[in-house]
Parts: C-alpha cells; sequence; structure tokens
C-alpha cells in the first residue's frame, strides 16, 4: 500500500536508508571507543588518539545527521504533495454522478488530514523502521562480542517486549483507522450543514444537527483514546523492559566483575550499549505506530481510486452501424446540433430507468424547452447532454458525431451552462465572469453584464468587477445573474439554462429573457424548465412523462392538443394564457 507512494522517491529514500545506517555505525562505534579510552588510561598510554577519534565521529555524526533529516523532510513533502495531486486530478477527472454521492466534506479530509497521516509512513517511518531494526541487531551483535552471559540476558528481556508490543500493534492499528473514517463522517456531515446553514437555523436544528456532527467528532476521539492508552501500552513495556534489562545487566555485570571474568571498561562499554538500545527501541516504537496510521490512511486515499473516470474517446466504429437519428418533430436532420436516439438510461445497476427510448432533436439555432412533471426525465437529459451520465441504450451525437467518439472536455466546449443553484467559484467578479473565456475584453464583459442588468450593482462596489463575490455582497438572484453572464460571455454553440431565472424579480427575468432570446437568434439555448411561465415564448417545447417524451410543438399547440400540459399549465395560474383554459384533464 505504502510503496505506490515511495516508489517514485526510492532514489532519495535509499540515500536516506544509506545515512541512516552509517549514523548507526557511528552509534555502534561510540562504546567501543569509550571502552578503548578506559583500557588506553589503564595501561598508561596516550589519550591524544582516542580523543580525537570520539570528536571526529562526533562531527561526522552530525553533519551526515543534519543532511538525513533535511533530506527526509523533504522527501515527506513530496509524498504528501504527490498524494493530493492525485486525489484533486482525480477528484475533478472523476465520473460526475459517483462522485457526487460521496459528501464534498469527506472528500476534502482525504485530500487534507489522511495526507498528512501519510507524510511520515510514506517516508522516515519506513527508513526508521529498517534503521531502527539495524541498530536494534548491531547492538545485540556488539552485546555478543564483549559478553555472551549478558547477551543472554538482555536478549530475554528483548525476545518478552518485542513479543508483547507486536500482540497491541493490529488492536493500535484498527482504533486509528476508526478513527480517521469518524473524522471523515464530521467532515461531511458538518460540510453539508455548513452549505444549508440557513435551512438549519430556520427550522431550529442548531443543536439536533450539531450532537449528529459532535457524535462523529465523540466517536473519532473515543478511537484517538483507544489509540493512545495502546500506545501508552506499548511504550511502558518498551521502556521498561529495557530498563530492567540494564539493571540485570548492573547486577549480573557487577557479579562477573567480581568474580574477575570480565574487566571494568568492558561492563561500562557493555552499559553504554544498554543504554544505546533505548535508541532502537523508542525508533521501532514509534516507526511502527506511525506506520499504522500511515498505512489506515492510505487505505482511505486509495479507496477514491475506485470511484470511475469519465470515459474517453473510443475510435469511430465503422464496422458497426450507427443508430439511425430520427427527424424528431420540427427539427430536419440536417438542422440538428444536437441528438439523442433510441437513448435508455439510469442511475444505478437494477434501478428504474429514468429515460425509455427517448428521441429528441436539437436544433442549431432557437430557443427549446424540456418540461414535465417531477420526475419526468428533464434533469436526466440534461446529464446526457453534458455527459454526466452515460447512456445505457442509444447515441447522443453533436454535428453529426457520436459521444462516444469524443471525449467529454470535446463534448462540453460546444455547451456553456447555468445551474439552478448558481455556485459561484472562488474569486472576485471579474474571476467568475471570466471563468469559462479567460481572454474576454473588457467592452465584452461590460456587455453581458448590461445584457443581465448587473451595472447598477457593479458600479456600486467600491472595487466593482474585482470585489471578492460572496454571499454578503451578492444576493442569490444576483448570483445567478453572475452565472447567466458568465455563459453568455462564452458565447456557445448551445446555452443550457436550468431554470436560470428562478431567483430574480419579473423586471429583471424579462431583460434575461431578452437576452437569451437574443442568443437564441444565433445559436441553441436549451432550457430545462421547473416553472412554465419562464419558457412559454420557447420557439419549441418537449413535454417528457415517465422517462418518455409525450408530446412536443410550440406552447399554443400543446396548450391545444394535450391534457397533461394544459394541466402543468393551469397549476401554475399563468395569467397570459389562464383566461379560457379548460378543466384540467382526469389523467393528472
Amino acid at each position: 500500500m505504502l510503496w505506490s507512494f515511495v516508489r517514485p522517491h526510492r532514489g532519495k529514500l535509499l540515500l536516506g536508508l544509506v545515512l541512516a545506517l552509517i549514523g548507526s555505525a557511528l552509534q555502534l562505534a561510540n562504546p567501543m571507543v569509550i571502552k578503548l579510552v578506559l583500557d588506553t588510561l589503564s595501561g598508561g598510554g596516550g589519550l591524544l588518539m582516542p580523543i580525537l577519534l570520539l570528536l571526529g565521529l562526533f562531527v561526522v555524526g552530525a553533519g551526515m545527521g543534519m543532511y538525513h533529516w533535511i533530506l527526509l523532510g523533504s522527501v515527506a513533502e513530496q509524498v504528501v504533495l504527490d498524494a493530493r495531486t492525485s486525489l484533486v486530478r482525480r477528484y475533478f477527472r472523476a465520473a460526475l454522478i459517483p462522485l457526487s454521492k460521496r459528501s464534498s466534506g469527506e472528500l476534502v479530509t482525504r485530500a487534507t488530514s489522511d495526507t498528512v497521516l501519510l507524510r511520515e509512513a510514506a517516508s522516515s517511518s519506513v527508513i526508521s523502521l529498517i534503521n531502527g531494526g539495524v541498530l536494534l541487531v548491531g547492538t545485540l551483535v556488539m552485546m555478543a562480542i564483549l559478553d555472551l552471559v549478558l547477551f543472554g540476558v538482555t536478549a530475554v528481556a528483548v525476545l518478552i517486549v518485542t513479543i508483547l508490543f507486536l500482540t497491541l500493534m493490529p488492536a493500535i492499528a484498527t482504533a486509528q483507522e476508526k478513527a480517521q473514517n469518524s473524522l471523515g463522517l464530521m467532515g461531511g456531515v458538518l460540510d453539508g450543514a455548513l452549505r444549508a446553514i440557513r435551512t438549519v437555523k430556520v427550522s431550529r436544528a442548531e443543536r439536533r444537527l450539531g450532537d449528529t456532527i459532535l457524535t462523529h467528532a465523540k466517536e473519532a476521539a473515543d478511537h484517538g483514546v483507544r489509540t493512545v492508552r495502546r500506545e501508552a501500552v506499548a511504550w511502558t513495556i518498551a521502556f521498561s523492559g529495557v530498563e530492567l534489562a540494564i539493571i540485570a545487566i548492573l547486577g549480573v555485570g557487577a557479579l562477573r566483575v567480581a568474580s574477575g571474568d570480565i574487566g571494568v571498561s568492558t561492563l561500562i562499554a557493555f552499559l553504554l550499549y544498554a543504554f544505546t538500545l533505548l535508541n532502537p527501541v523508542m525508533e521501532l516504537s514509534q516507526s511502527m505506530t506511525t506506520l499504522q496510521s500511515g498505512i489506515a490512511a492510505a487505505k482511505r486515499i486509495r479507496e477514491v481510486e475506485a470511484i470511475p473516470l469519465e470515459p474517453t474517446a473510443e475510435e469511430p466504429a465503422s464496422t458497426v452501424e450507427k443508430a439511425a437519428p430520427s427527424a424528431n418533430g420540427h427539427v430536419r436532420t440536417e438542422d440538428a446540433l444536437l441528438r439523442l436516439h433510441g437513448v435508455t438510461a439510469r442511475y444505478a445497476p437494477g434501478a428504474e430507468p429514468a429515460l425509455k427510448g427517448v428521441d429528441l432533436a436539437i436544433p442549431r439555432r432557437g430557443h427549446t424547452a424540456i418540461v414535465g412533471p417531477s420526475g419526468a426525465g428533464k434533469t436526466t437529459v440534461l446529464s446526457l447532454l453534458l455527459r454526466f451520465l452515460e447512456p445505457e441504450g442509444g447515441g447522443v451525437s453533436v454535428n453529426g458525431v457520436p459521444y462516444r467518439e469524443m471525449t467529454p472536455e470535446e463534448v462540453r466546449a460546444h455547451f456553456a451552462y447555468v445551474e439552478q443553484d448558481t455556485p459561484v467559484v472562488p474569486g472576485t467578479l471579474r474571476d467568475n465572469l471570466l471563468f469559462s473565456r479567460p481572454d474576454a475584453t473588457e467592452e465584452e464583459v461590460r456587455r453581458v453584464v448590461e445584457d443581465v442588468r448587473l451595472t447598477e450593482k457593479v458600479d456600486s462596489l467600491e472595487e466593482g468587477l474585482d470585489t471578492p463575490l460572496d454571499a454578503t455582497a451578492f444576493s442569490g438572484g444576483q448570483r445567478q445573474r453572475v452565472a447567466l453572464a458568465r455563459a453568455l460571455l462564452r458565447s456557445p454553440d448551445v446555452l443550457l439554462l436550468d431554470e436560470a431565472t428562478s431567483q430574480v424579480d419579473a423586471i429583471t427575468e424579462a431583460a434575461i429573457t431578452e437576452s437569451v432570446r437574443r442568443h437564441a437568434a444565433d445559436a441553441a439555448v436549451v432550457t430545462v424548465a421547473h416553472r412554465l411561465s419562464t419558457v412559454i415564448h420557447a420557439d419549441r417545447i418537449i413535454l417528457l412523462e415517465d422517462g418518455r417524451v409525450r408530446a412536443q410543438g410550440t406552447h399554443a399547440e400543446l396548450l391545444e392538443r394535450d391534457g397533461l400540459y394544459r394541466d402543468l399549465v393551469a397549476a401554475l395560474h399563468i395569467s397570459e394564457i389562464g383566461a379560457g383554459l379548460p378543466e384540467p384533464s382526469a389523467t393528472v
């Protein structure tokens, strides 16, 4: 799991491992040099060379240690950056429908806190684990060289500590993974709650929703406490084991010195190795703990790879007969820009189809509206046109080219899209307007601002177009007009509107409708409408019912011949056509 993150940096990590091993070798040499000093002193020899050797080891060790620290720290930051880059790229390349099933808060948590946990685990902890193991073995070997009896005492203590420590590791890993999962759930609920904060407050649900979020926080804290407790037990066992070994070494060593089996210098050197033993034990303990956290984080990060990506372009199927496009309704084949032919679509395997064998044609110019009762399939048509959803059967084409032979980016190059909720891009008003067309001139920007009736608002702002765009500076209707201006500035082949005037007043709506009508004179405008009052003047209205095309025509034509359409109009009490309407039919 971790190797996939480490692999690109294996050269630097190998160098870090070599430096760590050299540092361990220098550390192992110190007690022997001290023994040499003591033996030289007792033998009446000079101390210059041993002291110089100690100083030399100190200087070399300090220099290599600093470089080793910088090297591994840099690699750790690069590992985090690579992981975050991979996640962000994956998010933006992922298919929309599967991605939208995960909360944005959870996805953000994986790119922030999970990657931080990965930082040490994928870099220094791996090296520390290897180096700590080598240092532990090296220390035991040097102890065995000095005295086998004292080595036997130490080996028994180390074996007991190792068995107990490894027994606790799986429980620590499980607790850490559960803590991260609870943290992700908390982030998801908190993100959704903050997005709907007005509804939360008006519903007086602050305490109730806050309790739900804090429940996840408490679960994360509980799992964290369990982790801390197990880590405390593991560390206590490790250090206590080493300290008990030192006490045993002192007792047994003193007896051996008294009996003349070993010299005092040997006992001192052995004790120094015993104290040195604390370093690899601590290093191994920290590395195992960090590694467990990193593995849990790596699993969560890799889970994102289960989100399917958007499709790529396929080669033209020259040997396969394509479905013949239907000249549906009033649109001739040669005049159609977009076509759905025999399209069946569903959102999940086994689910009820949202569209069933739909044939649609959108002309190159003019205003086409798609209407129907809730659940009729309007949003599904929009998702298919923008290639957020792939058809299960049939196909979609633009300019006669099947979508499957194009990338999603190539398909969307034909569109500008205004969402009903009109989310804004982080940044200024200018950033938002230029988002889809960064090379637009100031004159073009001012023109679309005038078209959507935002000039007075912009002129009233102290910073004008460079004002940060947020909920306090702009109302919902104004943000909706910003989104429409951004789309108009794009000058697309198809302007796709999802109830784009739902939050504006009647006067502004009339002005916006006029600008949309001007755009429809030269390009296609497709409106997915939930309010019929916004589309009664469309050139063509397509009425959907239960995932199928029920009827299409102008407002007057549908009003005359379709009972469901009359019922929808009558239910909205549209004044322009309210007089003289027939009674609602019994079909609804």
